[in-house]
């Protein structure tokens, strides 16, 4: 899954990047407002982070643009915690959560879960193809109640597909969904890591569709 985040504070986008990276997300970084306006129109994100204190463009704006423009990615903005009336402007202008500064990176990390859940019409952390389970939570993936080891590339495609079980995913829908922007983008790798998860799980979980993608299906 991969992630938008603009904030404009050094330290602060630092520490949201690593963390994100740390759970799975791929990341883009935005600094200003006018560069997240245009990789939010240029790219396929399956979330945004957006601090509303920006330079350039507000975040504000950027977020009214974004849904006049008919972008519907999940937003998260940032607030300052005594700034309600920014909550309320932000919402209206089609947010879908806030978090108030200062926070806690795990309900920070809890929420992007959940916006990524809602827009793919779950309900649960745990995501579940037959006896396949991924904990969205901690990252552990089980398959029959016995643990299955992956590597994080592994994990991200893994994760991609489970959100959206039963539907064909594109090699290039997966290029751009596991990787950033400025990743080592290969259709080849997709194939590489297709044929190492189905060596660590049941091979007709995940099929090959000639010309079309991949399908994940509960295992016979």
């Amino acid at each position: 899954m991969r992630i938008l985040l603009v904030e404009d504070d050094p330290v602060l986008r630092g520490q949201l990047a690593a963390s994100l990276q740390d759970a799975g997300y791929a990341v883009d970084v935005a600094d200003n407002g006018r560069d997240a306006q245009f990789l939010g129109d240029t790219e396929p994100f399956d979330a945004a982070v957006l601090d509303l204190g920006l330079p350039l463009v507000d975040g504000l704006t950027v977020l009214r643009r974004w849904r006049a423009a008919g972008r519907s990615l999940p937003v998260l903005i940032l607030t300052a915690r005594d700034s309600w009336h920014e909550k309320v402007a932000g919402i209206d202008a089609g947010a879908d959560d806030y978090l108030a500064k200062p926070f806690h990176m795990e309900e920070l990390l809890a929420r992007v879960r959940a916006l990524i859940r809602r827009a793919q019409g779950l309900a649960s952390a745990l995501l579940q193809c037959g006896d396949l389970v991924l904990d969205t939570r901690s990252g552990r993936v089980t398959l029959a109640g016995q643990p299955v080891n992956l590597t994080s590339h592994e994990y991200k495609l893994l994760a991609y597909l489970m959100h959206r079980p039963g539907s064909v995913v594109s090699r290039t829908e997966l290029m751009e969904h596991i990787y950033a922007q400025d990743g080592d983008r290969d259709s080849n790798t997709i194939e590489v890591f297709i044929g190492r998860l189905r060596r660590k799980l049941p091979a007709p979980m995940i099929e090959t569709l000639r010309g079309m993608g991949y399908r994940l299906v509960p295992g016979a």
